[in-house]
């Protein structure tokens, strides 16, 4: 049995600037989430959002993001609709919005404020306020979805140290053809190879242990997520027991200090940087 409020008072009490984030964030999602029903789109959560739902009925007390996820038609929805949004609060950052941002899933951002993070391209972004990550997904297999990535990895990492603006602008978009344009349709055809009806995150994403099958997805249910009622897949524990194994075992000290994603919170818990 997981002593929740033991975990909530060493990682995230109630007053700590973990915690305040992590109730920032249930007010991006819960907005996020109305533009969602609206527009008709389908989404679920996902990653450790999910793990921290169906764990500690919210977030994994250290977790700093939350996660979404859709099928690749909803997503280019749902992308039409942020792009055309106009908001003072919120804007949607993507490969269109922010040349500097080269991930291939998109962010729904507050434009105010500030998650330090560290990484050589986080100084060039332009906007750096809190966000859900907004991921899709699209049938194929595990050797394509690894596949995208690395060569995308490998091929956009080097842009970072281009210190010339309009000539690492350049070359970041290089690589997004290279990558998106040419690379990624000849994987996708490597990716109909799946006998076993694999999702992964859209190509060139990341995070391809993560699959993702229809029988255990749909139709979607619902979870309790701090305090309120989120879609979640039919079957949270195929899931979860398929991306981290024995998903209830509590990981170690280290491997959650690891995981936390902006410096200031690891100061906070542990008072030093992260070593």
């Amino acid at each position: 049995m997981i002593a929740q409020e033991e975990l909530r008072t060493r990682y995230s009490p109630e007053g700590s600037k973990l915690r305040s984030t992590q109730q920032e964030l249930v007010e991006i999602l819960l907005d996020l989430a109305k533009i969602c029903e609206e527009n008709n789109i389908q989404w679920w959560l996902s990653s450790g959002t999910l793990l921290g739902a169906a764990r500690h009925k919210g977030f994994i007390p250290w977790d700093d993001d939350i996660d979404i996820v859709m099928l690749r038609k909803d997503y280019r929805r749902l992308e039409r609709v942020l792009h055309k949004m106009q908001s003072e609060e919120y804007v949607y950052q993507s490969m269109r919005s922010d040349i500097e941002y080269v991930n291939t899933f998109g962010k729904f951002r507050k434009r105010k404020g500030e998650v330090r993070i560290l990484g050589g391209r986080y100084k060039y972004l332009n906007f750096k306020g809190q966000f859900i990550d907004i991921f899709c997904i699209e049938k194929t297999n595990y050797i394509a979805a690894r596949a995208a990535r690395v060569t995308y990895m490998n091929l956009q990492y080097p842009t970072i140290y281009v210190e010339c603006r309009w000539l690492r602008h350049v070359l970041i978009r290089f690589v997004e053809v290279l990558c998106l344009g040419i690379i990624n349709p000849i994987l996708r055809l490597v990716g109909l190879f799946n006998p076993k009806g694999e999702y992964h995150y859209q190509m060139g994403t990341g995070w391809a242990k993560h699959t993702f099958y229809m029988k255990d997805t749909f139709p979607l249910t619902t979870i309790e997520f701090e305090g309120h009622r989120f879609p979640a897949p039919k079957d949270v524990d195929a899931y979860l027991t398929n991306v981290y194994g024995d998903w209830r075992t509590m990981p170690s000290e280290e491997a959650i200090r690891q995981s936390i994603h902006s410096e200031e919170y690891v100061e906070e818990i542990y008072g030093e940087p992260r070593r």
